[in-house]
């Protein structure tokens, strides 16, 4: 019998060790940038949803895939209502604001729950990846759900990322998982573009600067990573607002300033690929 114990270090080896992947394309896509944080709530769906908007206003062929199974979020950002269309092998991507999209918030009613467990949500980000039209894109941006679990390992290994961009809020407790995030992509040699503070201060009335969240979290942890960090996105309620009406800031309001941050975020990526 052997005695050799089996620690969590042992286990997380046996899931993470790079020297076997094969990285497959997502068909009709030139490039898949993920969007991930490690940390819900820190706006990583807002971020995604408005690049893909700043990134298609820039005359580019642009898909978004909401990857967050339990939960989806681009029903709500985009308001779409209906079903993706079938051909009984392959979904055909939703079209809004000039965007393809996908979401499993489209097969399911908006109040049900996702109780799956991780052979379900890889089935699921496999059909997502493998069985979608997505159709002569220049960019599919990829909305990825919190945490380090399956649907990360299941990207990182299994899918042809080009790059991530991993959003964070300020404060220690955001950056704690933001750490375990980058540690991940780096141990799977997915090559991360930056990161960008978000919600990074608040602008009162009497125009000082407002550090809900603290400062400088962000850039600090890009240091001690020898990361970029992109820019910063300052707190603005018209922004939620845009959100949850549908039509996020970029497409409802080009001209406002966080709009314009986006339009610099697009840019930067526009410049790195093409």
């Amino acid at each position: 019998m052997d005695d050799k114990k089996v620690g969590l270090s042992d286990t997380t080896q046996a899931k993470t060790e790079p020297k076997t992947f094969r990285r497959n394309p997502i068909i009709g896509t030139k490039f898949t940038i993920a969007i991930s944080s490690a940390k819900g709530g820190v706006g990583k769906s807002t971020f995604a949803s408005n690049l893909a908007l700043a990134l298609k206003k820039m005359d580019l062929n642009v898909g978004l895939l909401d990857a967050d199974i339990y939960g989806p979020s681009l029903p709500k950002l985009f308001s779409i209502n209906e079903k993706p269309e079938s051909d009984g092998q392959k979904l055909k991507p939703i079209l809004k604001y000039g965007i393809q999209c996908m979401s499993i918030g489209f097969l399911t009613e908006e109040q049900t729950p996702m109780i799956w467990r991780g052979p379900m949500v890889i089935s699921a980000i496999k059909t997502f990846t493998q069985k979608v039209m997505w159709e002569n894109l220049d960019f599919l941006i990829v909305d990825m759900p919190p945490g380090t679990g399956d649907t990360q390992l299941t990207f990182a290994q299994e899918i042809n990322l080009d790059g991530v961009i991993i959003i964070s809020t300020p404060q220690e407790i955001a950056l704690q998982d933001v750490k375990r995030g980058i540690r991940m992509f780096d141990k799977l040699k997915v090559k991360i573009l930056g990161l960008v503070d978000n919600m990074s201060h608040f602008v009162g009335d009497d125009g000082k600067k407002y550090a809900i969240f603290g400062e400088g979290g962000v850039k600090k942890t890009a240091e001690e990573f020898k990361k970029d960090l992109m820019g910063e996105i300052p707190i603005d309620p018209e922004v939620g607002k845009q959100g949850d009406l549908g039509s996020p800031i970029v497409e409802s309001k080009p001209d406002h300033e966080i709009s314009k941050i986006y339009f610099k975020f697009a840019e930067k990526i526009k410049s790195i690929y093409l």
